[in-house]
C-alpha cells in the first residue's frame, strides 16, 4: 500500500525500482518509476508526482499500468499505422480498373469517381485524399492537363507558331565575355584617406 487510497504492487521494492531507474535509457520510464519509488517510500501522491515531474492524475494512471503490466507497463506503446482497408488482392483489382479507360461520359478517372468504384466493388468507403493515397501508393501520379479555352482555334494557333522568327542562334564565346565584362555595379570613388 502507497500513498492513502492507492495500491502498488509490492513485488519489487522502491530501492529496486531507483536502480532500475538508474540504468534505464528512457527519460519518460525513469520519472514514472521514480514517481512510483515515491509512492511505495509512503509519499502522498502529489508530492510522489511532484518529485517525479508529472501531474497527481498521470502518476496515478501509470501505477495502474505497473500494476497491470510490471516496469515494461510504463513504456510508451510503439505507434502504428491503422490497418490497410483494402487487401492486397483488392488493389491489384483496383490497379486493374484504374489502367483501363472508364466507361461512359468520364474520359479520365477522377479520384471522387473511384471513391465510388471503390465503395461499390469493395465495400470499403475512403475519403478522397485517401483514395489518392491509395494510388500513390500503387505507383500512379496525379496528372493535370493544360486548359484549353472553349473557343481556342487550333488551327489560328498552329498558323500563328509557323510565323515566330527561328530560334536565335547561340551567341559566340566573345560576345559572352563582352556581357560578363559590362555586367555588375558601376565603378564608385573610392575613400579620400590616404594609405600609409
Amino acid at each position: 500500500m502507497g500513498a492513502k487510497g492507492l495500491d502498488v504492487r509490492q513485488d519489487i521494492s522502491a530501492v529496486v525500482l531507483r536502480k532500475k531507474a538508474r540504468q534505464e535509457k528512457d527519460g519518460k520510464v525513469v520519472s514514472r518509476l521514480f514517481g512510483i519509488a515515491n509512492v511505495l517510500d509512503g509519499m502522498n501522491r502529489g508530492e510522489a508526482a511532484r518529485q517525479a515531474g508529472m501531474n497527481r492524475q498521470t502518476l496515478c494512471d501509470w501505477i495502474h499500468q505497473y500494476n497491470d503490466k510490471g516496469v515494461e507497463g510504463l513504456r510508451d506503446r510503439p505507434k502504428g499505422h491503422a490497418p490497410r482497408a483494402l487487401t492486397p488482392e483488392q488493389e491489384k483489382k483496383l490497379e486493374a480498373i484504374v489502367e483501363q479507360t472508364p466507361e461512359g461520359t468520364l474520359i479520365r478517372w477522377r479520384r471522387v469517381d473511384l471513391k465510388t468504384v471503390i465503395e461499390k466493388e469493395f465495400g470499403v468507403t475512403y475519403h478522397e485524399r485517401s483514395v489518392g493515397k491509395v494510388l500513390r501508393r500503387m505507383g500512379f501520379v496525379r496528372l493535370s492537363v493544360r486548359p484549353l479555352h472553349p473557343e481556342a482555334n487550333l488551327e489560328e494557333q498552329e498558323a500563328f507558331k509557323k510565323t515566330l522568327p527561328p530560334k536565335l542562334h547561340k551567341s559566340s564565346p566573345i560576345t559572352q565575355l563582352e556581357k560578363i565584362l559590362s555586367s555588375g555595379s558601376k565603378t564608385k570613388r573610392g575613400s579620400d584617406k590616404k594609405v600609409r
